[in-house]
């Protein structure tokens, strides 16, 4: 079975051990109701027809809050994945706009052909591609590259073809089935589809939106949580897809002030970490600080003991969290950096 880039075998090696003091911070499932929503992201399960800034909107509503904001758009016809970023969360939700995406398509086809060779073609558009965005398109008209990780017939039943493709972002599937239709020779064109996979966030997951407005009200009405917190997620769960750096405690409220990551602030982090990658930091605790973008690959940050490891992105954890010990030469911050507030 095809997996997207992140799903792959992924390892976490160790800088140097250190411990957690259990008066600050919290295990994200530990979270007061209030902080969990005000931090929390749904895997939604969007119908087709509304556009995904109405759902959006109408979370909003059900949930009672000021802010919310999607991970990738979908088509108004379109189903599946939406994953929506509830107030603090939205600082960070667009982070999955990059992200891989997974998709069940049909498609018909506008003449008959042979199984065989449909399968033959489908094969061929298993790599990079090149593509030019439709006319009905919010992006300029020019040819560019994009990659499909796998593409896979599940079903065939006369001109109609079922099949799975998992891409990188940006990839257009009413394109690709147009083209597709070309190289076989006889036309093609989408019928339907859904989204099953947004970064980390997948169908099998996902929820309907009376499922969100159940939840709330049974907390509103009774006070019981427990359906609430199985329809919304803790916030790391969006950035799943993110290269990991957990940090000691002595340099989260520095970064949580801005300040970008030295190495002597490293515990441990995800092997294969690259200049450039954008990257989530993490308390012991398990709790999103921050992202970040990443300055030194893993092997250096492993051997040295100095310099900025992370260029601090975007805050996400409140300051005053942890408590603040940026003098310390075991802090792991950078002396100075810019001060933004979460």
């Amino acid at each position: 079975m095809g997996k997207l880039p992140f799903e792959m075998d992924r390892k976490i090696v160790v800088k140097c051990r250190a411990s957690t003091n259990p008066e600050y911070g919290k295990m994200p499932e530990e979270r007061g109701i209030r902080e969990y929503i005000n931090y929390g992201v749904i895997n939604l399960d969007k119908p087709p027809g509304p556009t995904s800034h109405e759902v959006v909107s109408w979370v909003k509503k059900i949930l009672e809050i000021k802010k919310a904001g999607h991970g990738g758009t979908l088509d108004p016809k379109v189903s599946g994945v939406l994953p929506i970023g509830l107030e603090e969360s939205t600082k960070i939700i667009q982070t999955l706009l990059p992200a891989g995406k997974e998709y069940v398509c049909l498609m018909r086809l506008h003449s008959n052909i042979e199984e065989n060779e449909v399968s033959r073609v489908f094969k061929e558009f298993e790599g990079e591609i090149y593509q030019r965005p439709p006319v009905k398109s919010a992006v300029k008209r020019k040819l560019r590259k994009r990659t499909i990780y796998y593409i896979e017939i599940l079903e065939v039943d006369g001109r109609d073809i079922l099949f799975k493709v998992g891409c990188e972002a940006g990839t257009y599937i009413r394109k690709l089935c147009h083209d597709i239709g070309e190289v076989i020779g006889v036309g093609a064109h989408m019928v339907e589809l859904r989204r099953t996979k947004s970064g980390s966030f997948k169908d099998e997951d996902s929820v309907k939106l009376h499922d969100v407005m159940d939840a709330y009200s049974f907390w509103k009405e009774d006070e019981n949580e427990k359906f609430l917190r199985k329809v919304i997620w803790p916030v790391e769960k969006a950035v799943e897809h993110l290269q990991k750096i957990i940090v000691r405690d002595g340099a989260v409220d520095a970064i949580c002030h801005g300040a970008n990551l030295a190495v002597p602030g490293i515990c441990e982090l995800d092997a294969d970490i690259k200049p450039g990658d954008l990257v989530a930091l993490f308390t012991l605790k398990n709790e999103l600080i921050a992202i970040g973008q990443a300055k030194m690959e893993t092997r250096d940050i492993l051997l040295e003991n100095s310099g900025i490891a992370v260029k601090t992105k975007r805050v996400v954890m409140k300051t005053g969290t942890y408590p603040r010990l940026w003098k310390s030469k075991q802090a792991g911050v950078a002396e100075t950096g810019p001060r933004r507030r979460p």
